[in-house]
């Protein structure tokens, strides 16, 4: 797909989620990190369980000891991300296909908590961006 998007990092009212290709993962992470964003980055390529996504992001958003491996405590925890110390976030979901295909209603869980917390953090005036990367293929439709 390799996308041009028209995106200011720093600027908090341009966050959102937007679906790309994996191809364009690489040049948002060097775009958002030139802008001073921390880049997380999350592997979905094969999901399995709930618990497995809650490792994921524990290591990704390097979230505290303390957090409860739940959809609420997920919530909690990107409404927060004070420990990693940025002015702003970018979230890269790479493969997100693995998520949204075999287990529909985390997929849409995990959109709904990451829109809260795009409003929130448009709110708060930080930048926060999420891509989740999906083939080529599942833009074909909205082409047509």
């Amino acid at each position: 797909m390799n996308a041009q998007f028209d995106l200011d990092f720093g600027d908090a009212t341009h966050g959102g989620i937007f679906f790309v290709t994996s191809e364009d993962l690489e040049p948002l992470a060097e775009a958002a990190g030139m802008q001073g964003l921390r880049v997380c980055r999350v592997g979905l390529a094969d999901y399995t369980d709930r618990d497995a996504l809650f490792d994921r992001l524990t290591q990704a958003l390097r979230l505290p000891s303390d957090f409860g491996r739940n959809w609420d405590a997920l919530a909690d925890s990107v409404r927060d991300l004070s420990w990693l110390k940025a002015t702003g976030y970018i979230l890269l979901f790479d493969h997100a296909e693995g998520m949204r295909d075999t287990h529909e209603e985390d997929f849409d869980t995990l959109l709904d908590i990451l829109e809260e917390a795009v409003d929130y953090w448009q709110e708060a005036g930080s930048p926060f961006f999420v891509f989740f990367a999906l083939p080529e293929s599942a833009f074909d439709e909205v082409q047509e």
